[in-house]
């Protein structure tokens, strides 16, 4: 075959020579080749930080921005486009840890120990002023006990409003841990507007009926799957479709079998004091059930062991009131966890009831150590003292209490009529609602529901109503069963609710905010 009939082959077109030589390449070199990083020098003051290029573009806003224009602004005359001059007050700390980050995408600084914390605020400073928004990012998920208030402070100064919020959003779900926490700089106390942003933040969740006990038998896990059941202690209450669900949390042990405790809901907190065992042994343990943790703890115990007394919130305390055959009076600040003694009952009160009414706490009903308790007790705790502010219409004990602005509601317990025009032979164990007025001291005897038991009853103001568990007593069988009643409050009247689903004892119905999450 001649030359000029051997095949043709085109010249190769610009660059595809180029691709044919890499191809050729040996590995080794191509590794080598990809493992050299640009790096540039960055220089502040009198120190210089070597940091590669391309991860300083990527995560900088500041240095992106910087490359694009040129870099004319930040360049070392004399020195090269690869040393960059940086001005403005930055701290050699603060920048050295965010260029460390850009370096190795981490920061080992933000996972010690509290007590290890880094310069947070050179940190701050620094991630903002070069806008490193991968590390902005990364300290949402680092705010701890040891750095929230601080991390707060900071990023008001810096306009981080992601920060902020994720700040609150932690001090909020762990709002008396973080008012227990010992700062000492000034700046960093917490002011009384925060507190209030902090305690309405608790309660961004929705405000449900929650029942709490030792509930004999199982419980359902769901409506559509009843075969598969769970041993439970807590259960919220479905209002759309009128049911009771499980809570996913149990009672923390010593709890358990626990009766005559007293309880109270605080800054959305719900807690659970004293009591006595079925051994009869009185205890002050005292713990407390976060939802929007949805764990329990364990607080400081009370000075004085008691049992079926009264535990109220009050002005952002609490107060444990009296107990079997005592008088005195406990106060828990939850800002220091500790209990004090303030002043005590005027006499131990047995079978009484108690409940906060707009800042002060009124007792009645109940027996004194001789008599039947007529008065209508107040307790002042800007004082510190006791007054006699009025007088009962009736005798009442076991007796619930709550209250609506100026007016406390009376609910259940055991009636005693004092006045002998009225029926004598009214059932004293019904379920009746009173109200007395502590502006007016006026008494209105509201809506009966002589079927329902008034005895042994637990109750809670949720929304317009005031919701009741209580018995069912049918005296052709004799049978009790559990029901679930809701007195309209605006109305005056009854709703029966569905039945409760199960049996227990020492049951407790609060209403409190869950987060969306439960």
């Amino acid at each position: 075959m001649s030359r000029a009939q051997e095949p043709q082959h085109p010249e190769p077109a610009a660059g595809e020579e180029e691709e044919e030589e890499e191809e050729d390449g040996s590995p080794g070199e191509e590794e080598e080749a990809a493992a050299v990083e640009e790096v540039v020098q960055i220089r502040l003051g009198d120190r210089s930080f070597a940091v590669c290029k391309r991860k300083l573009i990527e995560q900088s806003d500041y240095f992106r921005a910087l490359y694009r224009s040129g870099m004319r602004e930040a360049s070392v005359p004399g020195a090269g486009p690869e040393v960059q001059q940086l001005r403005g007050g930055l701290s050699a700390p603060g920048l050295e840890l965010v260029l460390q980050f850009i370096n190795t995408s981490c920061l080992a600084g933000l996972e010690v120990g509290e007590e290890e914390r880094p310069l947070l605020e050179e940190l701050v400073e620094a991630a903002s002023y070069l806008q490193v928004r991968p590390l902005l990012r990364l300290l949402l998920s680092q705010v701890r006990l040891a750095n929230c208030l601080e991390l707060h402070h900071l990023a008001q100064i810096y306009g981080l409003q992601d920060l902020q919020g994720a700040c609150l959003d932690f001090m909020a779900a762990q709002y008396h841990q973080v008012l227990r926490r010992p700062e000492a700089r000034p700046h960093l106390l917490l002011p009384g507007s925060l507190r209030q942003q902090l305690r309405e933040r608790r309660m961004k969740g929705i405000a449900a009926l929650v029942a709490m006990g030792n509930f004999a038998g199982p419980f359902p896990l769901s409506q559509q799957d009843s075969q598969e059941d769970a041993p439970c202690s807590m259960l919220r209450y479905d209002e759309v479709a009128q049911r009771w669900l499980l809570l996913p949390n149990n009672l923390p042990p010593d709890l358990v079998n626990v009766r005559g405790y007293g309880s109270a809901v605080l800054d959305n907190y719900l807690f659970i004091v004293g009591g006595y065992r079925i051994t009869s042994q009185e205890i002050s343990a005292a713990h407390c059930y976060n939802p929007c943790l949805n764990e329990w703890s364990q607080m400081a115990s009370m000075n004085q062991k008691r049992s079926n007394f009264k535990l109220l919130a009050v002005n952002g305390k609490l107060y444990a009131i009296g107990g079997q055959s005592l008088s005195n009076v406990e106060c828990y600040n939850p800002e220091h966890d500790w209990w004090n003694f303030v002043a005590s009952l005027p006499n131990p009160l047995a079978e009484f009831s108690a409940c906060e009414c707009q800042g002060k706490i009124y007792v009645m009903g109940g027996y004194t150590t001789r008599e039947r308790n007529l008065s209508v007790l107040q307790y002042c705790p800007a004082s510190d003292n006791w007054t006699n502010f009025g007088l009962c219409d009736v005798h009442i004990r076991k007796q619930q209490m709550l209250s609506v602005e100026e007016t406390i509601y009376i609910v259940g317990g055991c009636i005693h009529e004092l006045d002998s025009t009225k029926k004598s032979s009214q059932n004293e164990d019904m379920l009746m609602v009173q109200s007395y007025n502590t502006a007016t001291k006026e008494w209105l005897y509201l809506k009966e529901n002589t079927s329902k038991s008034g005895l042994n009853l637990t109750c809670t103001l949720h929304n317009d109503g005031i919701y009741i568990l209580t018995r069912d007593v049918t005296l052709s069988t004799s049978l009790e069963h559990r029901v679930f009643l809701k007195y309209n409050i605006f109305s005056d009247s009854w709703e029966s609710l569905r039945h409760f689903p199960t049996f227990g004892q020492n049951m407790l119905v609060c209403s409190i905010y869950l987060p969306n999450l439960i």
